[in-house]
């Protein structure tokens, strides 16, 4: 199985042996243990074909059978990495976002292109600044930002690198991921301190991102004080056989309504109205408008 963009592709069938054998010889390559079929493990290989480099990142983990998974992630630099805009005037709405020193959050599903996105607007507009990403794993490489990446067997998770990263004093923080009390508290930390801060939180919607934040320990005023903007994004096919981002944002006054408690929406009404003019200029089929009208 291939999963590329928002689908999964099957690329060939093997039968079981061939298979095992397959995990086998990529779990040495990866310096893993080939015995162990059930534990969790982690690996990587760094791959060279034609002339090129290419690394991968494997994990791998066995059922209550003993039949074994394994997923094998390609790690591309940057430079070969782009977010298409479904709406290009988007962009220049992100990049006024994080023109300001403060809380910028970033939401969607798995897939969605959120690293892609954070990493575009720091390569774009934060070139002349020192920018630190924390991540679990890395999974874009830019030689320009300084790349660290989650290690708990180091003593090096999410709390201890935003406490080192602090004293390297960077101008923006990208953190992959908000998954806990301690992470969340400590993003807002640095966003107080005067730093721009790009991060990813799981939330279903545009609104739940103010929600989940206050559900991980956030003080609201606090929350209030920093944020800059939140962006909830889907990687939607269009009718061109292209995959495209489309945005709902929040920023200045608007980010109010993500506060308000008597606000049960989910997505704003610009999105709507984005999905109904993207499908009108045919850029998406009448079926994707619907299938993406609630994010």
């Amino acid at each position: 199985m291939f999963n590329s963009q928002i689908q999964l592709t099957t690329l060939d069938q093997l039968n079981k042996e061939e298979g095992n054998q397959l995990i086998t010889y990529l779990k040495y390559r990866a310096n893993m243990a080939v015995s162990e079929h059930r534990r969790p493990q982690v690996g990587a290989i760094l791959w060279e074909i034609k002339q090129q480099k290419i690394n991968l990142r494997l994990s791998s983990v066995g059922d209550f059978k003993g039949n074994e998974s394994l997923v094998v992630r390609f790690i591309y630099p940057l430079a070969q990495l782009k977010n298409q805009q479904l709406v290009p005037q988007q962009w220049s709405q992100l990049e006024q976002i994080i023109s300001r020193r403060g809380l910028v959050l970033f939401s969607g599903p798995m897939g969605s292109g959120k690293t892609t996105t954070m990493y575009q607007l720091a390569q774009h507009c934060c070139q002349s600044q020192i920018v630190m990403t924390i991540e679990d794993p890395v999974e874009i490489q830019e030689p320009n930002f300084i790349q660290l990446q989650v290690n708990d067997r180091a003593q090096m998770n999410y709390e201890q690198l935003l406490k080192v990263g602090l004293r390297h004093r960077p101008d923006v923080f990208i953190i992959g991921e908000i998954r806990d009390e301690v992470t969340a508290k400590m993003a807002v930390k640095a966003a107080l301190s005067g730093h721009l801060v790009m991060a990813t939180v799981h939330a279903q919607n545009t609104f739940g991102v103010v929600n989940r934040m206050l559900q991980l320990g956030v003080a609201p005023e606090y929350l209030e004080q920093v944020i800059q903007g939140i962006c909830y994004q889907r990687l939607l096919p269009m009718t061109n056989d292209q995959f495209a981002v489309l945005y709902d944002l929040l920023s200045d006054a608007k980010l109010e309504l993500a506060f308000d408690k008597t606000n049960k929406g989910m997505m704003t009404s610009e999105w709507e109205q984005q999905l109904e003019q993207c499908k009108h200029e045919n850029k998406i089929t009448k079926t994707t408008a619907q299938k993406y009208r609630w994010g």
